[in-house]
């Protein structure tokens, strides 16, 4: 499955990444993919744990295709 980040609408609350070490953090708390800085899409397989985080994101700054 495809996620995208948009990072416009995080809010820093840190949610995701306690579902799913595929997430984390800039300096400023917005949310980016785990040693990938600048990517805003990727391609990973479906794991129950990262639907959990898209799904409780309160500002639906993840997404999947």
């Amino acid at each position: 499955m495809k996620v995208t980040l948009i990072p416009e609408r995080c809010i820093a609350c840190g949610l995701c990444q306690t579902y799913s070490d595929l997430f984390d953090y800039h300096d400023n708390g917005i949310v980016k993919f785990y040693q990938d800085d600048q990517l805003l899409e990727k391609e990973v397989a479906s794991q129950p744990e990262i639907l959990e985080a898209i799904k409780n994101c309160p500002t639906r700054a993840l997404l999947k295709d």
